[in-house]
Formats: structure tokens, sequence, C-alpha cells
């Protein structure tokens, strides 16, 4: 019989193998069932052997308890800036003084992608993660080492090496006799489009504010101070540079980077050799084009020395390093007139101002007629005036944003933007909420139009038939004035209203009704409850399973749920004591709705029965949630890797190298009309 140590050691072993193989290699050996039954047999010994848990156990991903604060960090090595140019004449520049200081040896360069992200450091010891450290000022940081443990593209542990090491051009380097006593990684922690677009989702669920970019975002969830929370964002890291490093010497940059990628980190596969200016110029305006094809934010590229010696006969200012510099394209912008600005009502009251451009303008790769200028906070710091010619941009190259106006082009009926004095849907009064305004009115029919529709969304009931132009005819024509009112509806009902035939009538009537079984989660996540989203939802739901746990629930009860937080329960519970919540949740149970929580079983019969899909680029359609949530309604599943085995990739705009893949694997491709062909619907 083993003994438990032994096999807590060769479960450990396993699982970092299979982590390679699933999150850098995109080759897994073995299934999804087969890896968490490792997983789970790995967190029962550790349980009943608490003494042999260590840090860097696969099991220390998900998140601890949350944290008092940050510790400081003195960097060994500074981590200074680096001198950023928009001019290929100044790359010259810079070239020619690298030729000058190393006389007759010829330079060789590698460019790479420049990140949009954060910088990190990543301290460790005998091979074992024990510091990651934000930038900070250079001279000292903060220790984030919890939240970076959290990173999937972070070993805990580096992988022993002994073959011979590849770089990324071809070329052998000499393998390390032993891992190095200490090193230091540095490199780039970011969110991907993909997952920055899910984030401000689910923002957007909750009624909160959309976060502005991915890079800000990633900073901010890299300082979180519960690192769950930094565990469900799925912040990716790339190594771009090297700290203190001892018992090991590397050569090149190139060397660097094949012992980093055989011990296990994720490296740039955009990374080029230059032995020349005219292949550094090359690789620049050839990537200027490949960048928006790339899941993730780049604002340049990075030139350096190949040779660390060269590095060191360099050297560095105060402020950089000379043996490198980041050339940065400029932003995409255009300028158009802010003819008006329209005032939305939110399902719960917040009213957001909306710029429109006349005429309209096209940045990367599509016409912007409008942008949400945000809050009344963020008008006055940019100085935006109605009528001003203003400058527009897009966010991650996705998400447009007005930059700010164009001052010298003011024109003379130029007007200070005002929040409304009232409610512009139902003319009730409105009070301030931060930045923003709110509608008191819980009535008004734009809050309720906006409630209806949130509530039949994918994520929440998934009410079929119930499209925006069918919920403004129930709701100006009265039929519909609460959510309640949707489970009162016959038949005969809506064949009395105008332009709704019977046919569309029956679709809408059985739509409500199969909503009625989506549970207590579901239920949850579509009344619009501040701060509760569909994950929150289904943590509230897991630990209250129905309507009368959740009533009698006290605020301290909530507080005490995993990954709700302080926030959410008072939120949830002024819900359901001060805003009549529990009654609401009576009512819709009185009509059918069932208030319990159920246990969500994948479709076995469905189209997409036993397939698994990939899904890249922005779709038109469908939110990163909706279109996992349609996947696993059909009885498919979803991966976040093109590899053996995926049946289908559905593609949408600005699709990158998933689809290149893809297409080498000879995986079938779908767009969303051969998607929705696929399940049987109209696209």
């Amino acid at each position: 019989m083993v003994a438990p140590h032994e096999r807590i050691a060769q479960l450990r072993r396993q699982i970092q193998h299979h982590d390679r193989l699933y999150y850098q290699l995109a080759t897994p050996e073995i299934s999804d069932q087969q890896y968490d039954a490792l997983l789970r047999e790995l967190i029962g010994l550790e349980k009943q052997h608490p003494e042999l848990v260590t840090m860097d156990s696969p099991t220390q991903r998900v998140g601890g308890a949350p944290l008092e604060g940050f510790a400081s960090v003195v960097h060994t090595i500074p981590m200074i800036s680096i001198d950023n140019t928009y001019s290929e004449g100044e790359v010259a520049a810079f070239d020619a003084r690298v030729r000058k200081t190393l006389g007759e040896v010829k330079p060789v360069y590698i460019c790479e992608p420049k990140i949009d992200g954060v910088s990190l450091s990543l301290r460790y010891e005998h091979g074992r993660l024990v510091q990651a450290a934000t930038r900070g000022d250079g001279q000292r940081g903060d220790d984030v080492t919890a939240n970076a443990r959290t990173i999937r593209d972070i070993p805990l542990r580096l992988n022993p090496v002994s073959n011979p090491l590849v770089d990324p051009v071809g070329q052998q380097w000499p393998t390390p006799a032993q891992m190095p006593s200490i090193m230091e990684v540095r490199g780039e922690v970011f969110l991907t489009r993909q997952q920055f677009a899910t984030i401000n989702q689910q923002q957007e669920d909750m009624d909160l504010e959309p976060y502005a970019n991915p890079r800000n975002t990633a900073a901010g969830t890299l300082k979180q101070l519960d690192p769950r929370v930094v565990a469900r964002r799925g912040l990716k890291f790339i190594p771009h540079g090297q700290g203190v490093v001892e018992g090991w010497d590397f050569i090149t940059y190139r060397h660097w980077m094949a012992y980093l990628g055989a011990a296990g980190f994720t490296i740039s596969q955009y990374m080029s050799y230059a032995g020349s200016l005219d292949e550094v110029y090359r690789y620049i305006h050839a990537f200027a084009d490949e960048r928006r094809h790339l899941p993730y934010d780049t604002d340049g590229v990075v030139i350096k020395l190949d040779s660390f010696s060269q590095r060191e006969e360099l050297g560095a200012t105060a402020r950089a390093p000379r043996w490198c510099i980041a050339f940065k394209y400029q932003p995409e912008q255009a300028q158009s007139e802010l003819v008006r600005v329209v005032f939305q009502v939110g399902k719960t009251g917040t009213i957001t101002p909306v710029a429109e451009f006349d005429p309209p303008v096209f940045i990367s790769g599509t016409n912007v007629y409008r942008a949400s200028l945000h809050n009344f906070d963020e008008i006055r710091r940019k100085d935006i005036h109605l009528h001003d010619v203003v400058t527009i941009q897009k966010a991650g190259e996705v998400i447009p944003y007005v930059v700010g106006p164009v001052k010298e082009k003011r024109p003379p009926q130029a007007a200070v933007i005002t929040p409304p004095e009232e409610c512009p849907s139902c003319h009730g009064p409105v009070v301030p909420d931060g930045g923003f305004i709110r509608c008191t009115n819980p009535m008004c029919p734009a809050q309720v139009v906006e409630r209806i529709r949130f509530f039949g969304g994918r994520d929440q009931m998934d009410i079929n038939h119930l499209g925006p132009a069918v919920i403004e005819q129930l709701t100006q024509t009265g039929a519909v004035r609460s959510l309640p009112d949707l489970y009162r509806l016959q038949k005969e009902h809506l064949t009395a209203l105008p332009r709704m035939g019977e046919r569309s009538a029956e679709n809408l009537v059985a739509g409500i009704a199969a909503s009625k079984d989506r549970g207590l989660a579901r239920l949850l996540a579509g009344l619009g409850i501040l701060h509760v989203g569909i994950n929150t939802a289904e943590d509230i739901a897991a630990a209250f399973p129905n309507r009368e746990a959740l009533v009698n629930a006290r605020l301290d009860d909530f507080q005490r749920v995993p990954g709700v937080g302080d926030v959410v329960s008072e939120s949830l519970h002024r819900f359901l004591h001060d805003q009549g919540g529990a009654e609401l949740l009576k009512e819709l149970e009185s009509l059918g709705v069932s208030t319990a929580a159920r246990q969500m079983v994948a479709a076995t019969d469905g189209p997409l029965a036993g397939k698994l899909i990939v899904v890249t680029g922005t779709l038109e359609k469908y939110t990163r949630s909706e279109i996992k949530a349609a996947i696993e309604r059909h009885g498919g599943k979803l991966s976040e890797t093109v590899k053996k085995g995926v049946d289908f990739l559905v593609v949408g705009a600005d699709a990158g190298s998933k689809l290149e893949k893809a297409q080498k694997l000879g995986i079938t491709v779908l767009d969303e009309a051969g998607f929705e062909k696929l399940l049987g619907q109209d696209a």
C-alpha cells in the first residue's frame, strides 16, 4: 500500500504534467473527468493529512481567505521602465547607439509584442514559487503571491529539465545541470479580450459600471484582497525578462526563453529573431496588422538585444536600460461631432449618458455611431460639451469610447451637458448616485422594460420568443406591468394584442412555461438584485436551496457564504427585507415558478450531446456566457483550447490563431448562422 505522502507526491506530479499539456501545449492526454478524479483524490488526501499541504500543491490555485493587505517587497534588481518611441527614426538612432558601443560586434535583436498588461516579478527558490511582486515604483513593489498562485500560466513548481533546449528559432542551447537555486522571472499579467468582455458582461448583469479596459482591470484584479476573486477572473501571464538568477548562466534571451518554456511557462509565439535593422522594420510593419488578431491587447513592439553579455556592456540609465526600446503604435482614432446625448434608464433606475455621433466613424473594422459617456463625473472630468468635435477610440480595439474634445474646434453653439432633472422615461424624480443619477420610481416604464428584458435573458430565465419588440408591445399595452404578470399571460390575452399572431402567442406562452423550472439560481440572477450575477446567485442558491431558507437567512448568514462578501450580502438582504423581494418570490412561486435550487445536469440527447466546442472572436448575437449556456443546454461542452478531440470551432469577428489551428487540425468551423442551424434554430 502506497503511503499518503508518496501518493500525494505522485498526484501532484501527474496533475502538474496534465496542467502543462492542457494549458501550455493544448495536447491533453486524459479526459476532464479523469483529471477531476485525480484532483479530487488529492484534495481528499490533503484534507486527511493537512500537515502534508504545501504552497506549490495544485490545490492551492483556487485562492484562500481574503488578505488584510499587501506587504512591501524590495526588488533585488530594480524593475526599471523601457524607453518608448513612435518613430522608426528613433529606432534607427537606438540601433546606431548600440552599434557604437559594441564596436565591431554585430548586434542581434529579439522583437516581441509589448503586451498591454501589468509587470510582475516571480521568485523561485530551488524550483518552487516563493514570492510574486508588482513593479511598484521600480525599487519596491507589493507582495501579491497569494493572487499570483491562482494564475494558471504561473507554475507553482518548475519542471525539471534534462533534454536539450530548443529556442523559438530552432537553435539548441545547453541544459542546466541542475535547477537554478534562485530564479526571478519577470513578465506581464493580462486579460484576454474575450475574458475582459465576459467580466464586463458580469458587471452589467449586476448593474455595475463596466471596466474601461483590460489593462486597468488586470491591474485592479492583481491587487484584489480576496484571492478567490482573482481566481475567477482568469488572468494570464507571459514572461519577458529576467531578474536575479543564481546557479546557472544563461547566454542569450533566446536561451532563457527556451529554458522557461521547458520549465512550464507559456512563451510568446510571436517572438522573432532580427539580425539587422531592416528585419526589425519588417517585424514592426507585419505586426501592425497581426496584432489585431491576437487574443490580447498590445500597444507596440519591444526590441531588445539577445545577448546578455552585450546587455551588460550597454548597461542602463537611472530610468531605463540602454539595450532595449519599445516602438509603440499610434492608436487608431477618429473625430466626429457629438450631436446629441441620450439618457438610457437601466433596470434599477441608473441613468447612463450615451453620445451619438454624426457622421459615424470607422475604427478598427466597424462603424461607430454611439458610445457610452459612462457617467456625469466622467463628462465633467473630460470637459465634454454637446456639439464638440470629439476624438473617438476603441478600448482593446473593441469598445468605443470618447477620449475627449478637440477644444480648438469647439463651436460657438457648444453647450454644457447637464444631468436630466427628471427621469426621461416616467418623468419622475431622480436622485444623485455617485457620478450617476437614478430614477426612484420602481414602476418606471423604462425600468420595467429593462427588468423584463434582463429577466428573460439567456443567462437568467432564458424565455424563448420574448424579444425586445414583444416586450415593448406587452408593456405599452399594459398586458405586463411586473415580472409576475408574465406568468399570468394566456394565449387569448396575447392574440388580442396588435401584431400578435396565434403562432407567436403559442410560442411565447410555451417559452414562459418552460422557464418556470430554471431553478433558484437563475431566478435570483434574473431579478436584477444589485451586485448579484449568475455566479454569485449559484453560490447563494447552493447555501440557501429554497425560498424559505433564503428569506429566513440573516445578514451574517449571507456574509459567511464563500465568494459573496459584505457588499453583496447587504444588497441581497435589503432586496429581501426592504424592497419586497420576499413577497415577489412568494408571488412567483404561487404562479408555478420554481424557487428551489436544482442540480444542473447537462443534456445527453441534444444536438451537441458529447461534442466539445471552442468559441473564438467577437460574436454578434451571443455574449461569452450566453454561448456557453447554449452549448451546455444542448448537451455540448465548452473548451478554451483548440486541440485534437474538439468537434466544432464557432467563430465571430476578428478570429485569430485558434481559427488557424482549427483549420490545420481539420476541425469543423461554424459561424453563428451555422451554429444555430446545428441547433435546429433559424439563424
